[in-house]
């Protein structure tokens, strides 16, 4: 025998139930933007450092050129 009370109990966990499974669907969505952000940031950061070495390259490879030619100008003229 039911009671009228019964079909409102259940309603209610139907609707704690979906709540639950709505709440938990945008947890895993936004664990999974913030990864992606990670994993955007990250690609930035990479090719930020890449960049920023290969400057570095290149102005010790200028540096080492004005170097060598300075000191072959000195020899020259000491010698």
């Amino acid at each position: 025998m039911r009671t009228s009370w019964q079909p409102h109990l259940q309603d209610r966990r139907k609707e704690t139930t979906l709540t639950t499974e709505s709440n938990e669907a945008r947890a895993r969505a936004e664990a999974n933007f913030r990864k992606e952000e990670r994993a955007k940031e990250g690609a930035k950061a990479m090719t930020d450092y890449q960049a920023n070495a290969r400057m570095v390259r290149e102005k010790t490879e200028r540096l080492k050129a004005l170097r060598l030619a300075r000191e072959a100008a000195d020899k020259e003229r000491a010698g």
